[in-house]
């Protein structure tokens, strides 16, 4: 199992550069809740005060997974997101889920700023990596979102006793399914598949439109990493905030990518921390001060901070969260917030 603080989960408002250009960025605009307004034509009704908002799909929908074909018979009435991303997913497309994981410890409704307000009715929290079956099945879904998890069998086998269950996608173990694929199943599962491609097509639309609009970005190396208690860790290819990074032109880190296994993080030793360096270094602080990333003696020797040329998210940042959260709307968020702030490190 995986320790959780690996995960990105402790990070809502500001991103500083920890040399260099030195800035911080306070709160900001929530200019990702129009992609849900663009791109979603909202709910279909509701089906009572206990039941979520759907939008009407197209039934039987069929959707491939690791675990083998699913077929949804009907139009969910109950959906559980369970995976990382797919409640925001499922909102995206005008689905509000009656129970959800909040992956990132957003509070309230268990969604980043992006998808503030799109709920209804809140759902009922639900665990991440060890979630409460029992609360599951109380809820009587009749479909379970899963894409994005650890991709464990017995996990599946239990939600799939409960309700049919969309688990992750072949090589989408240890979380790795990324924000098209994961739109693309969630989608699917809904009977929603033309407002999903709808929503993949203009979220990759505003990717090439960033990548053009920054040439420096092209074939520049990247190292995405963060601290934890635990020391110094880097992301590797293939996790949602490498992809993100490759879509607008950066190449991943090639001593991080040797480095990965079946996980998307690599811990970095002491002796090591040399080998963050890259032309673009993004640091994320998870559980610790970003000033224990930015005052570290050995960071701070790294020719790309020497250089002014490395992101350092202030705790608790929004940025960081959508950065990390990698779902259809996080990423939209993260293109009009984050790309910004690498511009201005590259030039």
């Amino acid at each position: 199992m995986f320790n959780r603080s690996t995960f990105p989960a402790r990070s809502a408002s500001g991103v500083s550069p920890s040399h260099g250009h030195r800035l911080v960025v306070g709160a900001l605009a929530v200019t990702a809740s129009l992609v849900i307004a663009g791109c979603s034509s909202g709910s279909g009704g509701t089906g009572g005060d206990d039941t979520g908002a759907v939008a009407k799909g197209n039934f039987p929908a069929k959707v491939a997974t690791k675990f083998g074909e699913v077929t949804v018979e009907k139009q969910p009435k109950r959906v559980v997101a369970l995976g990382w991303g797919d409640a925001e997913t499922a909102l995206a497309l005008g689905v509000q889920p009656v129970g959800a994981s909040d992956w990132l410890a957003f509070g309230g409704d268990g969604v980043g700023p992006w998808a503030k307000g799109t709920y209804t009715k809140s759902p009922t929290k639900i665990g991440t990596m060890e979630p409460a079956y029992e609360k599951i099945a109380a809820l009587q879904p009749d479909l379970i979102l899963d894409t994005k998890s650890s991709g464990d069998q017995k996990r599946y086998d239990t939600l799939s006793k409960i309700a049919p269950t969309v688990g992750v996608p072949k090589g989408g173990d240890q979380y790795l399914t990324d924000w098209q694929d994961q739109t693309e199943m969630v989608a699917d599962a809904l009977g929603l598949h033309d407002k999903g491609q709808q929503l993949i097509a203009r979220t990759k639309a505003k990717f090439a439109a960033a990548a053009k609009a920054h040439p420096e970005f092209r074939g520049r190396t990247v190292t995405s990493g963060s601290r934890t208690s635990e020391g110094f860790g880097a992301y590797v290819q293939g996790s949602g905030r490498v992809d993100f990074l490759q879509r607008l032109g950066f190449k991943n880190n090639p001593w991080v990518d040797k480095q990965g296994g079946s996980s998307f993080f690599v811990n970095v030793s002491h002796e090591n921390v040399n080998k963050l360096d890259a032309d673009l270094v993004v640091m994320e602080p998870i559980g610790v001060a970003a000033s224990d990333i930015s005052g570290d003696p050995l960071f701070k020797k790294l020719p790309a901070v020497r250089g002014g040329h490395d992101v350092v998210f202030d705790t608790d940042s929004a940025l960081a969260k959508a950065f990390a959260t990698d779902s259809v709307l996080s990423v939209n968020y993260a293109l009009d917030k984050v790309v910004p702030e690498f511009a201005k490190v590259m030039k």
